[in-house]
């Protein structure tokens, strides 16, 4: 799926991150940092990542927890999960490989890492996509039942060891295609060897332990640390492209019916555009094409 790029494992702060670098080397070739959501791997750029190595140097990573990186141990306020540990795992991954400035590409679960990313490494961050989400403060400040009814998961998983554990742990193949089967919009997206690779990542009982942490920390110290920013009035200064999926079933980063996920980034940067994709969820993988002709001229490829 990724044809010329190196599959490496490397340290993070705190975890060992498995992931697969490519595109040109060499002074002024920019980098770009792409990061999976759940319940997925950095297999959902096997589309985009190609495209992208002919300008870039591309760095396709697990986060902590998923995939094939490590599963650190947890604590009890999750903080080895939260969005602020796995973004510095990322930022010394890629100062590492020599990136000290670096885009962000990201989707679900990682783009709440860029986006924390942004906030604490502002420096580094040069440009921020996000797919199908917004912050995490603002989504929990907006919560209601319609939210809760399509993004059910954010409530179970957040409940306490091992209750979320053993449930999905007796069918982690049935939970995962579950998810699958409710967010996106054409499960064919899925049919070329991805959904056996998420599925295979998602048995391992650390990565469930693991996947439950981080939504752990996504309703305890990451909304703290959102919830700060906001009261605070701080912003991130890099440029932000929001798109989401406008073909979603359930869920997705529109909390009610008058503010979009445009109008939510835009509490958090003054330069954010974008708009919705005729997809579901999983836009890298049901709408590469749309999202490249979105991406392409955001990262200044052909410019």
């Amino acid at each position: 799926m990724f044809d010329g790029f190196e599959l490496k494992r490397m340290a993070g702060d705190g975890a060992e991150i498995n992931l697969r670098v490519g595109g040109p080397e060499g002074a002024g070739v920019p980098a770009v940092l792409m990061i999976h959501g759940y319940p997925q791997t950095h297999i959902i750029w096997r589309h985009l990542a190609p495209k992208l190595a002919k300008t870039h140097r591309v760095v396709c990573p697990d986060l902590r927890g998923y995939g094939d990186s490590s599963c650190p141990p947890t604590d009890d306020r999750h903080t080895p999960y939260s969005k602020r540990a796995m973004a510095r795992d990322l930022v010394k991954v890629m100062a590492d490989l020599g990136h000290e400035t670096f885009a962000v590409v990201s989707h679900d679960r990682g783009a709440r890492v860029g986006h924390r990313m942004a906030m604490d490494f502002p420096d580094a961050v040069t440009r921020l996509c996000s797919l199908d989400v917004v912050p995490t403060g603002s989504v929990w400040q907006r919560a209601n039942k319609n939210w809760a009814m399509g993004s059910f998961h954010w409530l179970f998983l957040a409940q306490p060891h091992p209750r979320p554990e053993t449930l999905i742990g007796h069918d982690p193949d049935f939970w995962l295609t579950w998810l699958l089967e409710s967010w996106s919009a054409d499960m064919s997206a899925f049919a070329d060897g991805a959904l056996e690779e998420y599925k295979r990542a998602h048995r391992n009982p650390d990565v469930i332990h693991a996947n439950c942490e981080d939504y752990r920390a996504g309703a305890t110290i990451d909304d703290e640390l959102d919830r700060a920013d906001l009261d605070a009035g701080n912003k991130m200064r890099c440029p932000v492209l929001a798109l989401w999926g406008g073909a979603r079933k359930a869920g997705g980063p529109k909390t009610d019916g008058k503010v979009s996920a445009l109008d939510v980034w835009g509490e958090w940067t003054d330069a954010a555009k974008g708009g919705p994709l005729p997809c579901g969820h999983f836009l890298a993988e049901e709408a590469p094409d749309a999202v490249w002709a979105e991406l392409a001229p955001f990262l200044g490829v052909g410019a």
